[in-house]
């Protein structure tokens, strides 16, 4: 393992850089996170791998299987988990009510919100949903945004004695035939390399010198002269670190093999039903008859249900008989075994079956079935939060992540509850926890009803002399 004390003794950056990537990509939590987008796209690795053998050579054994069927919840369920959390967004402490010119509404602006930018939502999700997969991602922090990379794009730099994350390598390429192209990120500035001579070696040469992350103008108003210069006194690594869970570890690790049991029992059981022959033939006293008599004769009964057996051409005296027989798959102990397995999958991952909550359910009996998602939402929102504030801090922002989680409820039952406490709770309060109303209408709702109010408080002749 390669840590940051190493990369400070190394005397030629190029070559450290390039022995980093090489490392990084052979180290087990690579191939974790490979084979996890494989599982994502529904590539069961382990099903696929599966090999026709015989005798130890790899030949076709017509009793190996043959079906690859993967199922999709791998994705689903990670889904499930990020959405249930991020699926309504982030919002923040620090609020802003003001008049919006366009509409003449009052709004309650979120003033942290809008300083990271329109797209801090979707990027939060995606550096969740690739922490929860890869075990950690990261997110490269700028004015702009966010530039999230998975852990199959950046190998990390930690720190020996903190263990905290001082510098990494941003790596890519297109093919394994193509250039790779890398970024060294440290804490004063950004390094560019790619391969020598455009080959697809891991030879890397530097393109430009180290490029500081802000760079301060100096404009003479008289002369007009315009100087740049390079702030490089940056003590803070501009990248930050996400881990799925407090475990530190991909969400394959304990999903991979419920899953691999279930794929390769689907998919036996698909062969199974395809190679069963419903109904088969025993043909007794027919030792006489050839393979070209055989194939004339199945060719009978496929296409005219009907065969003729002539007795002459056989040895002996036996008379030749036909008996038909069926054969049934094993359905239902398959299928059991199969709704067993998806059941443990929800069970041991805390995701939360739809199917499991009988339609008109109260919402005491919901929140039971959300119980487990709640405890496993908890661990990631934590992560979560610790990464979201490290990149507040680097924009020079105090605040806190606020997350509204999205789940299914009773909505009657809920809404006669929040309206028998609205008295209490306040109008911006009472539609908050509304089902029916999102985070985003929230202003837009308190906007219309202010200008409501204002017109049936306001007299009609106040402009000229009256008063309101």
């Amino acid at each position: 393992m390669l840590t940051y004390q190493d990369f400070e003794a190394a005397p030629d950056r190029a070559a450290f850089v390039a022995t980093l990537i090489s490392q990084h990509m052979n180290s087990e939590e690579y191939r974790i996170a490979r084979d996890a987008d494989l599982y994502e796209r529904c590539l069961n690795v382990t099903i696929n791998r599966v090999t026709a053998m015989y005798s130890g050579k790899r030949t076709w054994d017509e009793s190996a299987q043959k079906s690859k069927i993967a199922t999709n919840a791998f994705h689903r369920l990670n889904t499930q988990r990020v959405n249930y959390l991020l699926g309504n967004g982030v919002s923040f402490t620090r609020k802003e009510e003001r008049l919006e010119p366009e509409s003449g509404r009052i709004i309650r602006a979120d003033l942290t919100k809008e300083a990271m930018g329109p797209k801090f939502d979707s990027d939060v999700k995606r550096w969740a949903y690739d922490a929860l997969i890869h075990r950690v991602a990261f997110a490269f922090v700028t004015e702009e945004g966010l530039s999230v990379y998975p852990l199959t794009a950046f190998a990390p730099l930690w720190d020996e004695m903190t263990g905290t994350l001082r510098a990494g390598v941003h790596f890519w390429r297109i093919d394994k035939d193509k250039p790779m192209y890398a970024e060294l990120y440290t804490e004063t500035g950004r390094t560019d390399y790619r391969s020598k001579n455009g080959s697809s070696g891991m030879a890397l040469e530097a393109v430009c010198e180290e490029q500081p992350y802000s760079m301060t103008v100096y404009e003479t108003e008289a002369e007009g002269v315009v100087e740049v210069a390079a702030d490089k006194t940056a003590s803070r690594l501009p990248v930050v670190a996400m881990w799925g869970s407090r475990k530190r570890q991909s969400t394959l690790v304990e999903l991979r093999p419920k899953i691999d049991a279930y794929d390769l029992i689907n998919s036996g059981f698909a062969d199974t039903e395809r190679d069963c022959a419903k109904i088969y033939w025993l043909i007794e006293n027919c030792g006489g008859m050839d393979e070209r008599d055989m194939q004339r004769f199945l060719e009978d009964i496929r296409e005219k249900h009907i065969a003729q057996v002539d007795s002459t051409s056989f040895s002996g005296d036996a008379r030749a008989a036909l008996t038909p027989y069926t054969q049934e798959t094993p359905y239902q102990g398959t299928k059991a075994y199969l709704d067993h397995c998806k059941a443990e999958l929800y069970d041991d991952f805390g995701a939360l079956d739809v199917h499991t909550i009988a339609a008109g359910s109260t919402n005491d009996h919901i929140d039971a079935a959300y119980q487990p998602l709640d405890e496993e939402a908890d661990d990631l929102e934590y992560c979560a939060i610790e990464a979201i504030q490290q990149v507040l801090a680097l924009r020079g922002i105090e605040d806190t992540p606020q997350f509204k989680r999205n789940r299914v409820s009773n909505t009657f039952q809920t809404i006669q509850g929040v309206m028998l406490a609205a008295n209490v709770l306040g109008q911006r309060k009472t539609l908050e926890k509304l089902p029916i109303v999102t985070v985003d209408e929230v202003d837009e709702i308190m906007a219309d009803n202010y200008g409501e109010e204002a017109a049936r408080t306001r007299t009609p002749n106040a402009g000229e002399g009256e008063t309101d």
